[in-house]
């Protein structure tokens, strides 16, 4: 993209850009558990207009916003200065929800146990069950898993060292496996309630 600042062929160039990104945008300040998704992705473009000329690729322009929004919710985060409150190893390791499907058997009847499991989620009870998560580790997931950052690319994002990144990644996912078998029981999803080991 070869672009100026400022004139009509970059204005209407950042608003396609905008209009085509806004829902992706938006899904993604919900799944990282802004207070305000609105204004957080306002925030977005606000500041991606700024710099709009900057931007070389038409195809880097999705990325490129979505970097743009995880540093804004970064740095507000930081404004509230305080410490992550870590998840320590043992307390989700002993958890695997594999196995728990497997043990329980929840769907009795079924022959893709694991499948029907699954089935169970619409997209608002896996939103319910991030949104439970410590911020350092739903962010790292909701940037891998859902939005498709690799792991360099979050610790940069996050400023965070990859060790650190790889390590909430890996709690992470133990901590959302055995939240989603709660929330599955809790809410009712198996017809009879199953027990939550290791919680």
């Amino acid at each position: 993209m070869n672009v100026g600042t400022g004139g009509e062929r970059d204005r209407a160039a950042f608003q396609e850009l905008a209009r085509s990104e806004l829902p992706r945008l938006y899904s993604l300040a919900r799944r990282l558990g802004a207070l305000d998704p609105e204004d957080l992705v306002q925030d977005c473009f606000l500041r991606a207009y700024r710099s709009f000329g900057r931007l070389q690729e038409d195809q880097a322009g999705g990325s490129w916003l979505r970097t743009i929004l995880v540093n804004l919710f970064r740095d507000r985060l930081r404004r509230k200065a305080r410490m992550p409150q870590e998840v320590a190893v043992d307390d989700v390791a002993e958890f695997s929800l594999y196995r728990a499907i497997a043990e329980e058997d929840p769907f009795p009847y079924s022959d893709s146990l694991h499948l029907d499991f699954l089935g169970a989620f619409d997209e608002d009870d896996v939103h319910r069950v991030l949104i439970e998560l410590p911020l350092h580790y739903r962010a790292p997931l909701v940037l891998r898993y859902m939005e498709g950052f690799d792991t360099k690319e979050i610790a940069a994002m996050l400023e965070v060292p990859l060790g650190t990144i790889l390590a909430r990644l890996h709690r992470g996912r133990k901590l959302f496996e055995r939240q989603i078998w709660s929330y599955a029981s809790v809410h009712g999803l198996f017809g009879d309630p199953v027990p939550v080991r290791g919680a």
